[in-house]
């Protein structure tokens, strides 16, 4: 399987995202001078962490990438379908980072194109509108937390995707086969790094609230597929867990995914 780097969160936050992806190779393998990177936070809604990313979180990680001198950075997210994404960011003070120096560019992806997509092999996801910010980035890096899903039972770098979609079709892919619309939706890109913020996880509900645990932890991989396995696993550990005696295999997203070859998994070690 995929290579997922797992690292105790002490006291320095940037230290410990620094950490993890050092075991992957480091930023310098994933971001050359010059590139431009997208960074795909959750802002689902204003909730707090681990509801969304939190903002400590995310200035981190523009600041490690920036050493690295690409070109720019830019954050885009598309809130939940019923919510106003460029509200639900000010109400979290994201654009506050646009005062860092140097500056992420935030974009709010219902403020711009979406493009229609055919997505070959699948099943039950034939076409989708997705933002046109997608095409701008040389590198697409992931930022996920880690939680359940009262519809989906999981929410990692897989479920992640959705905020790419254009939000009126959303309720189309909740009417049936969720999880594996999710796989499918996400072979239309492929993300050069994943970081999960799990320092604080949902262990039942979610994806807005639920019961709060603490592995103060923080992942890394190149593999959406494995690093939601290793998801999974963490929320398993904790009493009371909505996730209990489920093969993670047998996730419909996961199965799905790997269905696609969208992960390395070696099944026999899982």
């Amino acid at each position: 399987m995929a290579k997922v780097a797992k690292v105790k969160v002490e006291n320095n936050l940037k230290e410990a995202i620094l950490k993890a992806v050092d075991e992957l190779g480091g930023f310098e393998k994933f971001i050359k001078v010059g590139d431009v990177v997208l960074l795909k936070p959750n802002f689902n809604t204003a909730d707090p962490f681990p509801a969304s990313t939190d903002f400590e979180f995310l200035k981190a990680v523009v600041e490690l990438i920036y050493e690295k001198n690409p070109k720019l950075v830019m954050i885009g997210e598309s809130s939940t379908m019923s919510l106003n994404t460029r509200k639900i960011m000010e109400k979290l003070k994201i654009f506050e980072l646009e005062k860092l120096e140097p500056a992420p560019r935030i974009y709010v992806f219902e403020e711009w194109r979406w493009i229609k997509k055919e997505i070959p092999h699948a099943k039950y996801l034939k076409s989708v509108s997705v933002t046109e910010i997608l095409e701008r980035a040389d590198k697409i890096i992931l930022l996920p937390c880690l939680k359940t899903h009262k519809y989906a039972q999981f929410t990692g770098a897989l479920k992640l995707a959705v905020g790419f979609m254009k939000p009126t079709e959303r309720l189309r892919l909740h009417l049936s086969h969720l999880q594996e619309k999710i796989a499918e939706l996400n072979t239309l890109f492929k993300p050069d790094l994943i970081i999960m913020d799990a320092r604080k996880c949902f262990i039942n509900k979610g994806p807005s609230e639920g019961t709060v645990r603490e592995p103060s932890l923080i992942l890394a991989s190149t593999d959406r597929v494995a690093i939601d396995i290793e998801g999974i696993k963490i929320i398993q550990d904790f009493p009371g867990n909505s996730l209990k005696n489920l093969n993670p295999l047998n996730l419909p997203q996961i199965k799905r995914a790997i269905e696609l070859g969208l992960g390395e998994i070696n099944l026999n070690e899982v």
